[in-house]
């Protein structure tokens, strides 16, 4: 893989003050090689788990305007959800980031520079109990293929030209041209049963069949409870090592906190850093760096926000050490690169924003502008940063007309629509399908549903450069494939269609006392891959 040689851990041990954050330790990760799995974290001294056990979580985020198939979910709950109960033909661990054969029996066999072939594990089963076959699999990527189901996950293998059958439990895998990761990025399509997938699409995504070690008997949409079993069928390299588990959805943060210190939860994500302090032995709390970052995304068709200075304006208003030190208690870095700094294709980039009054007033003046509309979703782990922002744009001299709302009405209200907005400031994680550069680029760079329906970037000179760019990235290797990636990064950060203010650390917390090898991830969500619980 390319990413994944090291990770950073951040041991979070106390509160310093209301404003100044949190004391950290920090413990790196050994190199193994290709991949690097942290151990800091890992419920150590607990007992063997219990296999009739219940795993228990609250969640922050709510379910999606869209449900839980996997061909176009992509609300953090359902995709995290889907990490347990799906699988591709490869699977991506969500802590350490390695590549696995999941329902392939082994990574994808090179054929020649265009073809690779995947034989699907003994004994595979959905959790309808019908058995996994080649028409399955060739169903799946033709269905996230196919421009007219506007996948979501199309955007990451433009490199397939198809996917064909060999034999009944054997698929081929035909390339456009040479690809250097077919391997992990395949893992973005989820194999579903073609017969039940086709037959009520609606129903499917409310409760769709996959084949992985836990399967899903409560989608939480009215009990606010998502809720899981193990699957007695499972084959295949990660099963479940609990009987059932209840994920809570909680979005408030206190109410969420409580949850854990009074045992009701295991585990609990998106801490927040007011609550920190709450948390005692054996509850322990880990950040851990990652990709997932804080946004702002502007209207390029706009009047406001479509000349490029009145966006570069903006990013030069921000106060970006009181976002991070105040806003986000230290848990948070700003950006200098599309890409965090431990990412390992990292390179900073040709413009990095900091705070510069004079030169946000002088861009303004220039152009004129006086006002704009600013639309936020109501995250809980950014709360204290939307004030900061609106407060940074209102210093500059500019008129803010503010709007916080659910992150789904937020789409809601700009998808297709060029008039409803200028700027958008929300959360976003890719890292969740994958890391390389390429992926994590494509998500918001190559898609229509970002860079036409919202952004209204596409056609620009800077949009075609892009894709130009990404393509020949992913015809490449080596120093030519990351001289491609570096120079999309300036790209971007000249352009800034959208842009991370900064990169987050994802703080979970959990009971060390009954969860067995729980690991916290740099990715949104929680995992129980490879996680017991003694209760």
């Amino acid at each position: 893989m390319l990413n994944m040689d090291r990770r950073n851990f951040v041991r979070l041990t106390g509160i310093i003050g209301a404003a100044a954050g949190i004391a950290v330790s920090v413990s790196a990760c050994g190199d193994s090689g290709t991949t690097g799995t942290s151990t800091t974290g890992t419920s150590t001294g607990a007992a063997a788990g219990n296999k009739d056990g219940k795993i228990t979580a609250g969640i922050s985020y709510e379910l999606g305007t869209n449900g839980y198939d996997p061909m176009t979910t992509s609300s953090a709950l359902t995709v995290a959800a889907n990490w347990h109960t799906m699988e591709g033909l490869t699977e991506i661990d969500p802590a350490s980031r390695e590549c696995y054969a999941a329902l392939g029996k082994d990574l994808p066999k090179q054929v020649d520079d265009t073809t690779y072939e995947v034989t699907l594990r003994d004994g595979a089963k959905f959790h309808d109990g019908s058995a996994v076959t080649a028409d399955d699999v060739v169903f799946s990527f033709e269905r996230v293929l196919d421009e007219a189901n506007q996948s979501l996950y199309a955007t990451f293998i433009t490199f397939l030209d198809k996917v064909e059958k060999k034999d009944d439990t054997t698929v081929t895998l035909k390339l456009k041209h040479p690809f250097s990761l077919v391997a992990e990025r395949v893992a973005v399509v989820k194999i579903v049963p073609k017969a039940a997938a086709s037959a009520d699409a609606k129903a499917f995504d409310l409760n769709p069949v996959g084949t992985g070690p836990y399967k899903m008997t409560d989608n939480g949409a009215s009990s606010q409870k998502v809720l899981f079993e193990r699957n007695d069928d499972y084959t295949g390299p990660r099963p479940a090592l609990a009987k059932s588990m209840e994920w809570q959805i909680i979005p408030d943060t206190t109410t969420r906190t409580n949850a854990l210190t009074s045992g009701s939860v295991q585990a609990i994500d998106a801490v927040g850093a007011a609550d920190l302090a709450n948390f005692k032995d054996p509850i322990k709390v880990a950040a851990v760096q990652g990709f997932g970052l804080l946004f702002a995304m502007f209207n390029c068709a706009s009047d406001a926000m479509k000349d490029v200075k009145n966006r570069q304006a903006i990013l030069y208003a921000l106060d970006y050490d009181a976002i991070c030190k105040q806003g986000m208690a230290n848990l948070a870095t700003p950006a200098t690169c599309f890409l965090h700094t431990e990412h390992p294709m990292y390179e900073q980039a040709k413009v990095v924003y900091s705070k510069d009054v004079d030169k946000a007033k002088a861009l303004i003046a220039e152009t004129g502008l006086k006002k704009t509309r600013l639309l936020c979703s109501d995250h809980g782990w950014f709360s204290a940063v939307r004030p900061i922002i609106k407060e940074n744009i209102e210093a500059i001299g500019l008129e803010v007309e503010f709007e916080e709302k659910k992150s789904s009405d937020v789409y809601g209200t700009i998808d297709g629509n060029a008039g409803s907005f200028d700027i958008v400031v929300a959360p976003g994680d890719p890292s969740v399908f994958g890391d390389d550069a390429d992926l994590l680029l494509r998500w918001w760079y190559a898609a229509d549903i970002w860079t036409d329906q919202r952004m209204h970037w596409k056609g620009q000179e800077s949009y075609t450069k892009v894709q130009e760019l990404l393509e020949k990235a992913s015809t490449t290797t080596g120093d030519e494939q990351k001289a491609a990636w570096h120079e999309i990064f300036d790209v971007v950060s000249e352009n800034v269609p959208l842009y991370p203010l900064l990169h987050r650390k994802t703080p979970t917390a959990y009971d060390s006392a009954t969860l067995t090898d729980f690991k916290p991830i740099a990715l949104t969500g929680l995992s129980f891959s490879g996680v017991g619980t003694t209760k």
